[in-house]
């Protein structure tokens, strides 16, 4: 099972005027009789919630206040993630005449057209606070504190990735915690901005979405969407044309072959390194002892000793947890007993907690070598999101190369690599250009369908690429490389640490704010010289240049400009 949780926005999502539809409620039983968790991501205030929603008890967690606080129906405990409201921040908007204004325990919200006075009282107050807006609703909270954090911290402590998670929501608040889950989906109802970012779109409106989504992954885990889900597919390189070339996050059987010396693992460590960028979690099998160095990984034996299966599986339980399993220890003859013990215990480990999300296999045929044909009903007939990696096709087990959908070919023959690799499971070879391969290209032929064969360049894993740069979209940039929305007469000091969260204080701000430093370049110049990227500096300065005028058109191409380039595949995958 790949989607172990559904988190869901409340209000227009999950709820019509405030209200669960009992077909939506019938839904939610359903899925959580399937053994998924069910979460909540809403802004509200527990208080009211609690007052408005009768059946808090089907969630395993509710990320309250819009991340602001986790509280866990069960035990009811409460959990405050951000500090508490400020009462003089409170009192001054009062005085101001804000109102209603309404106090959580840590959030403060109230509604437009207040937003104004809300960023004066803010600089007054000297603190650091954001705004976030929702369908009229202006909350106030902590900076660097929303849906997508909150999110982050009720999963962990439920022991579950981002990536087997699919998010559901309607409003502008929703954009960052539906990019954070592997799958965000907007419901009909919701605003064109988020269902222009959505990865999918319902059909049904608010409940009558959810419940679509719910059918779905119940009927066949999403699978029947995977075609739309291509924000993370996994990069390996560029073809003829400078396109990228990628591979699917999840369900890809991979085979890599080529002879010693080839860049098989040149290739496979970098794309070890993309999943450990992208959050993903692996179990490399080495055999040989060639990925010790990883260093997202805990290396598990040694030379003098083999790691236990119950040392192996215990590391890899822990939510995050990447492992690379060192055999080098075991005489040649007793590893594929080793690995046929181990195998269907990660197997069942996948099933139960989505991870570890990917298996490499090194030197596939010491593992599963042709003349082996041990396994039996614990050995999976097709293995899938692993890498095999090899130096000759027919040197593996019949049973395991019928799987593989994708054969990945370096070295100075790739020709005859998938003439072997065809041969030995009764299926036509590909055409192709027969030619010499350059240094650090393959050959990459997708079984399909549609079956293709493309050259492509071998993106290495040592090249710093600004897609998979991390700190920029989602980290913690210092205070002297942040960017601060201050507007022509310094009345505001808002810091965005991020570009995540440049976004989202851009859609609070005040139009005067937003054109003063847009006009001013200010936008490109910190792109280019403390975010470090030329080509997004370059594309904002035409949007300075020819927007200086339009507030709203300008942020929307800001908007797209960022995500295209942080959290968007630039190439559709296989």
């Amino acid at each position: 099972m790949r989607y172990l949780a559904l988190a869901s926005d409340y209000d227009g999502t999950l709820a019509h005027h405030g209200k669960l539809s009992s077909a939506t409620i019938a839904a939610l039983e359903r899925l959580a009789a399937s053994g998924r968790k069910l979460l909540m991501v809403t802004g509200r205030e527990l208080d009211d919630l609690q007052k408005v929603c009768p059946r808090l008890d089907l969630f395993a967690c509710i990320v309250a206040e819009n991340g602001a606080l986790l509280y866990w129906p069960e035990t009811r405990r409460e959990e405050m993630l951000a500090r508490p409201a400020d009462a003089t921040f409170v009192a001054k908007l009062r005085e101001r005449g804000v109102g209603p204004v309404s106090v959580g325990r840590s959030i403060v919200a109230t509604w437009e057209p207040h937003q104004s006075a809300v960023l004066e009282t803010i600089h007054d107050c000297g603190l650091e606070l954001q705004v976030i807006f929702n369908k009229g609703a202006v909350m106030v909270l902590p900076a660097g504190v929303n849906k997508a954090t909150g999110l982050a911290s009720a999963l962990e402590k439920l022991g579950i990735s981002r990536h087997n998670t699919v998010g559901i929501g309607d409003a502008e608040n929703d954009h960052a915690f539906l990019a954070a889950c592997e799958c965000g989906v907007a419901v009909a109802n919701a605003l064109p901005t988020l269902k222009a970012a959505a990865d999918l779109v319902t059909e049904g409106d608010h409940g009558d979405g959810v419940i679509e989504i719910v059918e779905a992954l119940l009927a066949d885990d999403l699978k029947g969407a995977e075609a739309r889900l291509t924000r993370h597919h996994l990069l390996l390189g560029t073809d003829v044309e400078g396109r990228e070339v990628r591979i699917p996050s999840y369900g890809a059987n991979v085979l890599l072959v080529g002879t010693s010396g080839s860049g098989k693992s040149t290739l496979a460590t970098a794309l070890l390194e993309r999943l450990a960028q992208a959050e993903y979690t692996y179990c490399v099998v080495d055999p040989e002892g060639d990925y010790e160095a990883l260093p997202d990984a805990v290396t598990l034996g040694s030379a003098d000793h083999a790691a236990s299966e119950e040392e192996i599986l215990r590391l890899l339980g822990k939510p995050g947890e990447s492992a690379v399993v060192n055999l080098i220890a075991l005489p040649l003859a007793d590893r594929p007993d080793c690995f046929a013990k181990l195998l269907p215990q990660l197997m069942e480990l996948r099933s139960r907690s989505g991870q570890p999300h990917w298996l490499v296999i090194d030197e596939t045929h010491h593992m599963l070598p042709a003349e082996w044909q041990r396994g039996g009903a614990s050995h999976p007939e097709r293995l899938h999101t692993v890498l095999q990696v090899t130096v000759h096709p027919a040197l593996i087990a019949q049973r395991n190369l019928r799987g593989v959908d994708t054969i990945i070919a370096v070295g100075d023959e790739p020709g005859s690599m998938f003439d072997e690799f065809a041969q030995a499971v009764g299926a036509p070879a590909p055409a192709l250009d027969r030619g010499q391969l350059e240094k650090g290209e393959a050959l990459v032929w997708f079984r399909g369908p549609p079956e293709r064969v493309i050259r492509m360049r071998i993106a290495p894993g040592t090249i710093e690429r600004r897609r998979h740069t991390r700190k920029y979209a989602e980290g913690e940039l210092p205070p002297d490389r942040s960017f601060y929305f201050r507007g022509a007469e310094g009345r505001l000091n808002l810091r965005a640490q991020n570009l995540m969260l440049f976004l989202q204080l851009a859609d609070g701000i005040d139009d005067e704010t937003w054109l003063h430093h847009l006009r001013a370049g200010d936008y490109s110049r910190w792109m280019r010289d403390n975010v470090k990227d030329e080509e997004l500096a370059e594309r904002v300065g035409e949007i300075e240049h020819s927007l200086a005028a339009e507030p709203l058109e300008s942020r929307r191409a800001m908007r797209e400009a960022i995500e295209e380039t942080y959290t968007l595949p630039a190439a559709q995958g296989p």
